[in-house]
C-alpha cells in the first residue's frame, strides 16, 4: 500500500495517504475522523482526530496520534465511497465503502440503537446497542463536544450474554448533556446513529478551573473558560442511594402512564418482567394488608403546592385503629406531628382521611415517600426535586447597627436570580448613595449595604425574588460608638466569608481576606464574637458515645451549655464539657434522659441542636453467637422450643421466618410475643420443620436479626426402589436397591432383608448389608417357587419402613422380551445415532446387553453392526453409504441368551442433516373474537436456514410463565387461528418454523393480544328502509329492522315513550340486526319508540322514530243547526268516537241546496265539532254532510234529514243581554309545592316548607310521626298567602323521623310528607 492514496469525502475535502506496508485504510462517517486498521496485528484499531484540512490543494499537514503511525491529510474530493444505505432502523445511516461486496459478507448495521436519556445529576448514564455485520463489526463511541478519554467516567464494554455493546456515564454532571456518536466499522461499511442525554441540574456545584496554562487561538473559548472560573455554584447534596424495594413499591402505586418514565429513570428495562413482578407483588400486598386493613381508596400523589408545602393523601379503613402508622423517606423511618403546621412533617386526620404535609420544602426534601401500617407497605410516592419551588438557602437575619453606621443584609438562594427587588417597608429600594445593592456573578448571593444609618431607617426590609420572599428586622441603637465597628451584620455568617468558604464579593471599598476564604466582602472587627461553626442535630444509639461541638472566632471566649428551654448545665450535669481551642464540645454516652434541645451561648451569640436518643432492639451478643454456631436438635415428635430475650424501646415487633418465608400461628405452631422477648413454639415436629430460621425484631429505632438453624432427627426413610431383579435362577436370587432420599439427619447404618414365600404370611429375615452395599444375594430359594423381598433402612433412631418387591420366581432361566424400536437421534453422512430402552421383560435375570442390527429400506437382510454385545443402550453406527435410507432393530441379551428383536425403527437417510429453518416473517393479528386469535405470516428468507415444512403456534397467558403448544402436529398454511381461548383474556402468541432440521427461532407479537372482537364503537347503518314516522293500520303487524355494528357486542334497549316495552312486543337481536315486533297493533301501541346501543366502555348510540296506529275513522254523530246571525248557519255535531284515540283526526263539512244534487265541501280540516256556514241565500232549503278524516281514510257521513230554510222576513231587532253568572272560586286543597327531604346536623335550625292553595282558605296541620304537632311550643309553624313553614330550632337527635302537612277545606284535603334525618358533628 505504499504510496496509495485514497481520496475521502465527508463535509470537507480530504485525502488519506498512509506510508505503513500493514495498514489498511477503513473510512469513519464522523465529521472529524478517519480510522486506520493494523494488518497482522491484531487487528489494532487507532482514531486519527481532530483532522486538519486546508483550502489549498496541494498542503499535506502530518498528524501522530501513536508511535510508529503517520497519517498525512490532503484535501481531495471523493470519488470512491457509495452513498448512503437505508437502515430498516429509524436514525440510522449506512455507508458502504466498496462498490460489491463479496457473498456472505454485509456491511454493519444496527439491531437496536441507544436512545435518548434525560436523567437527573448524579445518576449513571447507559447507553446499549446491538449491531449486526459480517465480519463482525467494531463498535466505537464518542461524543460532539469533547473526547472521552477518562476511563473512570467513561466505561465501554461488550455483554456476551445480551449481545450489547454498552456505553456507561459515571456521576452525571451538566457538562454532560450532549449528543452521543454510535459507529459500528467493519471493512465493507459504516453503521452510525446519535442518542442524546439531557441532564437535569438539581442543585449548582462549585467549580473552579484552573487558568489554561496554554495560550488559546479561539477568543471566543477563552472567554467562556473564563466565565467557568468566575462561576460559583452551591455544593449539590450527597447522592443517595437507589433502594430497588423502593422504586417497586413506587411502581406499585404509581399510575400505567408513569411506568416508562420511572423505569427510564432508574434503569428497568425489562418491562414485560416488570408488569409479572407488579402483578404478584399487588397480589402479596393485598394479602399482607388484609391483616390490618379492610380497605384503602383515593390515593393521591404527592404535589407541591403555591406555599411551597408537599401534600399527599389517601383513605383507608383500619381493622385496628390503634394500629401504628410509620413514615418513611428513602428507607429511612421519620418523625411526623399531627395537626401541626410547625413541624416539618405533619399529619391531618378526618374519619378515614390522612393528608400528610411537607412543610417549607428544600431541596433535601425530594426523595421517595412511604407509608407503612405496622409493617405493611401501602402508598408509596415521590417528590422530585424538579417540582420544588428552590428558594432562600439562608434567610436574611435581624441586624443590630449603631447611630451612623453601616448595616449590612445579606442572604443566599438555592437557584440564581437576577432581578430580586429590595425592599423598605413595602416600598422598593432603589440603588443610591444611601443603599448599595450587589449580587454575586453566580446570582446566588445577594446584599444590601446601608450606609450612615438613622434611626429613621430602623425597620423590615425584605428580598422578594418572586416565588417567595425573606424579611428582617434593622435595629439602630442611639450612640456613636460601638463594640463591633462601623459594619454590622449579626444573626448570620461573617461578612467576610464567602459561600462555602471560598471568600465574598467585596461588599464596599476595603474588603480584604473573608474568614475561611479569598476575597472577602469586608471584614468585621475581630472583637465581634461568632460562629465559625454552629452545632448540628445529632441521632445517636443508646449506650454509645456522641459529641455536640461548634467552633468559635475567639479562643480565648467561654461560653454556657444549657438543655431544655433551658436549664443551665451545672456541674456538667453528669455531662463532659471540653474545650480545644476554638472548639466546644459536649460529650457523653447517651441515655434515654439526655434526649433534647441543647444551647451553647458566648458574649451574646448563641447556637441550638438536638441530640436523638435512639433505642434499637438488642440481643445478648453470646446467645446470637451461639445460635449462628450451634443448631437446636430436636427428636421427631417432640417439642421445639426457641425463647430469644431483647432490649429497646417498646414496642419492638418481632417477626419470626424460616427459609425466607414468614411463621404464622396455626396447630402446631405458636409465636409468643412480650416487651422483653419472643418465643416460637412448634410442637410434633417432623423432618419438614428442618431448615434456616430467622427472628426480625423492629421498632421505630432499627432493626435487629437473629438466625438459628433447627434441625429434626428421625427414623430414615424407606430405600428407593423398585427392587431391582439382578438375577434369578433355581439357585439363587439376586436383588439390588438404592439408598433412602432422607437419612432422617443421622447416617445410615446397615440394611435388613427379608423375604416371604409367596402363600404363606411370615417374613424371614435374611441378612443384613452395610450402608455402602445395596447388594444382596440369596441361595436358600426351591425351584419353581416365588417370592417377596423387601429391604428396611437402619440408623441411630431406629428403622424405616419396608420397600417391598413384586414377587420373584426362582425358575430356570428366561429369554428377555424384545425392546421397544430404537429411535433416531442423530444423523449425517457418515453414522447414525441410535438409543433405546430396555425390554419390559427381562426375563429372571439381568440384561447382559444388546444386539443392534441393520438393513437397507426394502430389503430383508438383517446385518449386524458389531461383533460383540452392546452393552450401553446408545449407539453410534458407521460404515454407510450416503445418501441410502436404513432401518435399525435391537434384541436384548440375558443370562439364559438373545432376546426376541424389537420392530423396525422409523427408516432414516444416511446424509448430513437439514439447517433449521430461519425465522418467520411479518407475524401479525389478522383477526379475534371471545374464543379465537387468527395470525398470518410469510415464510421465513431462504438465506436464513432450510426451507420450512411447517410451522408451530405457541400461546401463554399473561400470568403465565409457560408456552403452550396450540397445534401438536405442524401446519402447512402460513396462517393459523388459535382457538379455545378464554373471553377478554390477554395472550402471548408466537410462531416458529420447522422442517427435519429441527425447530427454528421462535418470533412473538410486540404486544399481548386480548381475546376479544377488534373495538368498533356502536353505530346504526341507516338505509331506506329506517324511517323516523310510519303509520300502521290497527289490526297489522308492527314490524322495524334495525341494522347497525358495533364489537364487542352491545347491550340493545328497547323504549316506547322512555319507558320499556309493553310485554306483547317482541324484540330478537342476531348478527348485527335488532328486530321489534308487535304481531297485531292497538292504538295504544303509537308513540316514540327509541333502540339504545351500548357498549362496555359507556358509548351510546340511538334511533327515535315516531309510529302511528291509525284505522278508518268511525262517523260523527247526530247534526244540530243553529242560526244565530242573519243569513248564516252553525253545524254542530257530535264528535266522532274515533278522536278519543286519534290525534289526527279531522272533520270537513258539506251542503247541498235541496234543488241540486251534488254536494259542495264547505270546510276542510276542521278539528272541532262546530262551523258557522255564510253566504246562504234566504228562502232556499239546504241539506248538511259532516264526514271524519285522518291517514287511513273517510267515515261513512253523517247527514241532515229535513232540509234547513232561511227565511225571508226579517224578525224584529231584540237586544239580549247575557246572564251574569258569578265566577265560582271553590277549589279543594292541593299542592304546589310538596315537602322536600332534609338532613340537617345536629344543634342547626331546620326550615321545612310547602306552597298550597283552595277556596275556601284550607286549614294547615303539621304531624311528625303521626302525632300532631299544633300544641308543642317546641316547634314553631306559619302560613303566608298559602306557604306553610315549619321551623325546628336546634335539631336534636329526636327530632328525627317522618313529618307530614294536611291541607283541608270543606271540598276536600291532601297530605304531604317527608324525612328529616339528623347527623352528627363534624369534628
Amino acid at each position: 500500500m505504499d504510496g496509495l492514496t485514497v481520496d475521502f469525502y465527508h463535509m470537507r475535502l480530504t485525502g488519506l495517504v498512509l506510508r505503513e506496508p500493514k495498514l489498511r485504510l477503513v473510512l469513519s462517517a464522523y465529521a472529524n475522523d478517519v480510522l486506520l486498521v493494523v494488518q497482522d496485528s491484531d487487528l489494532a484499531w487507532l482514531e486519527a482526530c481532530q483532522t486538519v484540512y486546508s483550502t489549498a490543494s496541494s498542503s499535506w499537514v502530518n498528524r501522530v496520534k501513536s508511535s510508529g503511525l503517520v497519517a498525512l491529510y490532503s484535501p481531495v474530493r471523493t470519488s470512491g465511497v457509495k452513498p448512503c444505505k437505508k437502515s430498516a432502523i429509524p436514525g440510522v445511516t449506512i455507508k458502504q465503502f466498496v462498490e460489491v461486496i463479496p457473498k456472505g459478507c454485509s456491511t454493519p448495521d444496527f439491531e437496536r440503537k441507544p436512545i435518548t436519556l434525560t436523567l437527573q445529576e448524579g445518576k449513571n448514564a447507559i447507553f446499549r446497542a446491538v449491531v449486526k455485520g459480517e465480519p463482525p463489526p467494531k463498535v466505537i463511541w464518542r461524543r460532539s463536544k469533547e473526547e472521552m478519554n477518562n476511563p473512570d467516567k467513561y466505561q465501554m464494554s461488550f455483554s456476551g450474554i445480551t449481545n450489547e455493546f454498552i456505553l456507561k456515564i459515571n456521576k452525571l454532571s451538566t457538562e454532560d448533556t450532549d449528543l452521543y456518536h454510535c459507529s459500528a466499522v467493519n471493512e465493507y461499511g459504516e453503521a452510525a446513529c446519535i442518542a442524546g442525554l439531557k441532564v437535569i441540574q438539581v442543585s449548582f456545584k462549585k467549580t473552579t478551573k484552573p487558568f489554561p496554562t496554554e495560550p488559546q487561538e479561539d477568543l471566543k473559548k477563552e472567554l467562556q473558560d473564563f466565565r467557568k472560573i468566575l462561576r460559583k455554584r452551591t455544593p449539590l447534596p450527597a447522592q443517595k442511594e437507589v433502594d430497588m424495594e423502593q422504586v417497586w413499591q413506587l411502581l406499585l402505586n404509581a399510575d400505567r402512564k408513569d411506568y416508562e418514565k420511572i423505569c427510564l429513570k432508574y434503569g428497568i428495562v425489562d418491562f414485560r418482567g416488570m408488569l409479572r413482578k407488579l402483578q404478584q407483588m399487588r397480589k402479596d400486598r393485598e394479602d399482607k394488608q388484609q391483616q390490618y386493613i379492610y380497605s384503602v381508596t383515593n390515593l393521591k400523589h404527592i404535589k407541591v403546592n403555591k406555599e411551597g408545602n408537599a401534600t399527599f393523601h389517601l383513605e383507608m379503613d383500619l381493622k385496628n385503629p390503634e394500629s401504628r402508622i410509620y413514615l418513611y423517606k428513602d428507607g429511612q423511618l421519620i418523625n411526623y406531628g399531627f395537626n401541626d403546621d410547625k413541624v416539618k412533617h405533619c399529619l391531618r386526620q378526618a374519619g378515614k382521611k390522612y393528608n400528610f404535609t411537607i412543610n417549607h420544602l428544600q431541596l433535601e426534601d425530594a426523595g421517595v415517600y412511604q407509608i407503612k401500617v405496622e409493617d405493611v407497605d401501602v402508598f408509596s410516592t415521590e417528590l422530585e426535586a424538579d417540582f420544588i419551588p428552590v428558594g432562600f438557602r439562608r434567610l436574611l437575619s435581624e441586624v443590630h447597627c449603631h447611630e451612623q453606621g453601616n448595616a449590612i443584609f445579606e442572604c443566599s438562594l438555592y437557584s440564581p436570580c437576577y432581578d430580586a427587588m429590595w425592599l423598605y417597608r413595602k416600598h422598593p429600594i432603589e440603588k443610591s448613595d444611601k443603599y448599595k445593592i450587589s449580587i454575586s456573578p453566580d446570582g446566588l448571593t445577594h446584599q444590601l449595604v446601608i450606609k450612615n444609618t438613622q434611626l429613621t431607617d430602623k425597620g423590615t426590609y425584605t428580598l422578594d425574588i418572586r416565588i417567595c420572599s425573606s424579611s428582617a428586622w434593622l435595629e439602630v441603637e442611639c450612640g456613636a460608638g460601638s463594640l463591633y465597628g462601623k459594619d454590622v451584620m449579626l444573626g448570620g455568617a461573617s461578612v467576610g466569608a464567602g459561600l462555602d468558604g471560598a471568600g465574598g464579593m467585596g461588599a464596599f471599598d476595603g474588603g480584604g481576606a473573608g474568614s475561611g476564604g479569598a476575597g472577602g466582602m469586608g471584614s468585621l472587627c475581630e472583637s465581634h464574637c461568632h460562629f465559625n461553626k454552629g452545632l448540628s442535630d445529632v441521632s445517636a444509639q443508646k449506650g454509645k458515645p456522641t459529641v455536640l461541638s461548634c467552633s468559635l472566632n475567639n479562643d480565648q471566649v467561654e461560653g454556657i451549655w444549657f438543655k431544655d428551654e433551658f436549664e443551665q448545665l451545672t456541674g456538667l450535669d453528669e455531662l463532659s464539657s471540653e474545650k480545644y481551642g476554638l472548639v466546644h464540645k459536649l460529650i457523653d454516652t447517651v441515655e434515654e434522659s439526655h434526649a433534647g434541645k441543647y444551647k451553647f451561648e458566648a458574649e451574646g451569640v448563641k447556637t441550638e441542636a438536638s441530640i436523638f436518643v435512639e433505642d434499637p432492639p438488642n440481643v445478648d451478643k453470646a446467645l446470637l453467637e451461639k445460635l449462628m454456631k450451634e443448631p437446636v436438635i430436636v427428636k421427631a415428635g417432640q417439642n421445639a422450643i426457641v425463647k430469644i430475650p431483647f432490649e429497646g424501646r417498646k414496642p419492638v415487633r418481632a417477626t419470626w421466618l424460616r427459609d425466607g418465608d414468614e411463621l404464622l400461628n396455626d396447630a402446631r405452631i405458636h409465636i409468643d410475643k412480650a416487651d422483653s422477648f419472643t418465643r416460637l413454639s412448634i410442637s410434633s415436629t417432623n423432618r419438614k420443620d428442618c431448615g434456616d430460621y430467622k427472628v426480625k425484631l423492629k421498632n421505630e429505632s432499627g432493626t435487629l436479626e437473629a438466625s438459628l438453624k433447627l434441625e429434626v432427627i428421625d427414623k430414615p426413610q424407606k430405600p428407593i426402589g423398585p427392587i431391582e431383579v439382578v438375577d434369578s435362577s433355581t439357585t439363587g436370587i439376586t436383588i439390588r436397591w438404592k439408598p433412602p432420599k432422607d437419612d432422617g439427619g443421622r447416617p445410615v447404618q446397615n440394611y435388613i432383608i427379608e423375604r416371604q414365600q409367596v402363600g404363606r404370611k411370615t417374613w424371614v429375615t435374611l441378612g443384613e448389608t452395610s450402608r455402602d452395599n445395596s447388594t444382596f444375594t440369596t441361595n436358600k430359594v426351591g425351584q419353581d417357587k416365588s417370592y417377596r423381598f423387601r429391604v428396611r433402612a437402619v440408623n441411630a433412631e431406629g428403622k424405616s419402613k419396608a420397600l417391598e418387591s413384586d414377587e420373584v420366581m426362582a425358575a430356570t432361566k428366561a429369554f428377555p422380551g424384545p425392546p421397544a424400536p430404537p429411535q433416531i437421534v442423530s444423523a449425517n453422512k457418515e453414522s447414525i445415532t441410535l438409543s433405546w430402552a430396555a425390554p419390559p421383560k427381562t426375563g429372571n435375570s439381568r440384561i447382559l446387553g444388546y444386539i443392534v442390527e441393520k438393513r437397507k429400506k426394502g430389503s430383508n437382510i438383517w446385518i449386524p453392526i458389531s461383533d460383540l454385545p452392546i452393552t450401553d443402550r446408545k449407539w453410534m453406527v458407521t460404515d454407510l453409504k450416503e445418501g441410502l435410507q436404513y432401518e435399525f432393530r435391537v434384541a436384548a441379551i440375558n443370562a439364559a441368551g438373545t432376546g426376541e428383536a424389537s420392530a423396525p425403527s422409523d427408516p432414516v437417510f444416511a446424509r448430513d442433516p437439514m439447517k433449521p429453518p430461519g425465522r418467520v416473517r411479518d407475524l401479525k393479528v389478522t383477526n379475534t373474537d371471545y374464543t379465537s386469535i387468527t395470525l398470518a405470516w410469510m415464510k421465513p428468507d431462504s438465506m436464513e436456514g432450510g426451507p420450512a415444512k411447517g410451522y408451530k403456534v405457541e400461546k401463554k397467558s399473561s400470568d403465565s410463565l409457560k408456552w403452550t403448544h396450540c397445534n401438536t402436529v405442524p401446519i402447512g398454511l402460513t396462517t393459523c387461528t388459535v382457538k379455545g381461548l378464554q373471553a377478554r383474556e390477554m395472550y402471548f402468541l408466537r410462531v416458529r418454523a420447522v422442517n427435519e432440521g429441527g425447530l427454528g427461532e421462535a418470533i412473538a407479537l410486540d404486544t399481548c393480544i386480548q381475546a376479544m372482537p377488534p373495538i368498533v364503537s356502536p353505530k346504526f347503518l341507516r338505509d331506506d328502509t329506517m324511517k323516523n314516522f310510519m303509520i300502521i293500520k290497527a289490526g297489522s303487524c308492527i314490524r322495524v329492522h334495525t341494522p347497525f355494528e358495533a364489537s364487542p357486542t352491545p347491550e340493545v334497549i328497547w323504549l316506547k315513550d322512555g319507558l320499556p316495552l309493553p310485554s306483547r312486543a317482541i324484540v330478537s337481536t342476531r348478527d348485527g340486526l335488532s328486530q321489534l315486533l308487535i304481531p297485531s297493533a292497538e292504538f295504544s301501541d303509537s308513540g316514540l319508540y327509541t333502540i339504545i346501543l351500548q357498549n362496555e366502555w359507556g358509548k351510546k348510540e340511538s334511533f327515535s322514530f315516531q309510529v302511528q296506529v291509525a284505522a278508518i275513522p268511525q262517523s260523527p254523530g247526530p247534526i244540530l243547526l243553529q242560526e244565530k246571525v242573519l243569513n248564516t248557519v252553525t253545524v254542530i255535531w257530535e264528535p266522532s268516537p274515533t278522536e278519543k284515540w286519534e290525534s289526527n283526526l279531522y272533520y270537513v263539512v258539506m251542503k247541498r241546496d235541496s234543488n241540486k244534487g251534488s254536494w259542495q265541501v264547505v270546510a276542510d280540516l276542521i278539528y272541532n265539532n262546530k262551523f258557522t256556514i255564510t253566504k246562504l241565500i234566504p228562502g232556499r232549503g239546504y241539506y248538511f254532510r259532516v264526514v271524519a278524516k285522518n291517514y287511513m281514510g273517510t267515515s261513512d257521513p253523517s247527514e241532515t234529514v229535513q232540509p234547513w230554510i232561511m227565511q225571508k222576513e226579517k224578525d224584529e231587532f231584540k237586544v239580549r243581554l247575557p246572564k251574569y253568572r258569578r265566577v265560582n272560586q271553590n277549589m279543594p286543597p292541593r299542592f304546589l309545592l310538596q315537602l322536600k327531604p332534609h338532613v340537617v346536623t345536629t344543634a342547626f335550625d331546620c326550615h321545612m316548607s310547602c306552597a298550597v292553595s283552595g277556596y275556601p282558605k284550607p286549614k294547615i296541620t303539621w304531624y311528625k310521626d303521626g302525632r300532631d304537632l299544633s300544641e308543642d311550643h317546641t316547634f314553631f309553624s306559619t302560613n303566608d298567602f298559602g306557604v306553610c313553614c315549619l321551623v325546628i330550632p336546634g335539631v336534636t337527635k329526636r327530632d328525627e323521623g317522618e313529618y307530614k302537612v294536611e291541607a283541608t277545606n270543606e271540598l276536600g284535603h291532601v297530605v304531604s310528607k317527608a324525612m328529616l334525618i339528623i347527623k352528627g358533628k363534624v369534628i
